[in-house]
């Protein structure tokens, strides 16, 4: 691989990048008061969050089972408004103690 290519790469990287993020501020110049279309944008960050994480962490674990109680644990913790790191150590502890009693039957 030359520097030329690259370097090359890199620019075309960072030009798509900034395009990205430049073309929104653009092409919509006031604010966006068509609600259906609001609420769309809204969602945006969370699908995304969740069709990146989802299947990692599914398939993090020795047993998908475990990972499956992790999640549910998470999810119900989250819906119940608990703080992030109560969520997290909690589903982190249901995972281990899953993956132990697995372990002893599987």
């Amino acid at each position: 691989m030359t520097t030329t290519y690259l370097l090359s790469r890199i620019a075309v990287m960072a030009l798509v990048t900034y395009l990205i993020r430049m073309l929104p501020f653009v092409l919509v110049r006031g604010k966006i008061e068509n609600r259906f279309v609001r609420s769309f944008l809204y969602y945006i960050p969370y699908t995304v969050l969740a069709a990146m994480v989802l299947p990692d962490m599914l398939f993090a674990t020795s047993y998908v089972w475990s990972a499956l109680v992790g999640l549910v644990v998470a999810a119900v913790l989250a819906l119940w408004g608990k703080k992030l790191i109560t969520v997290a150590l909690c589903a982190c502890g249901s995972v281990y103690v899953a993956e132990l009693i697995l372990g002893l039957f599987l």
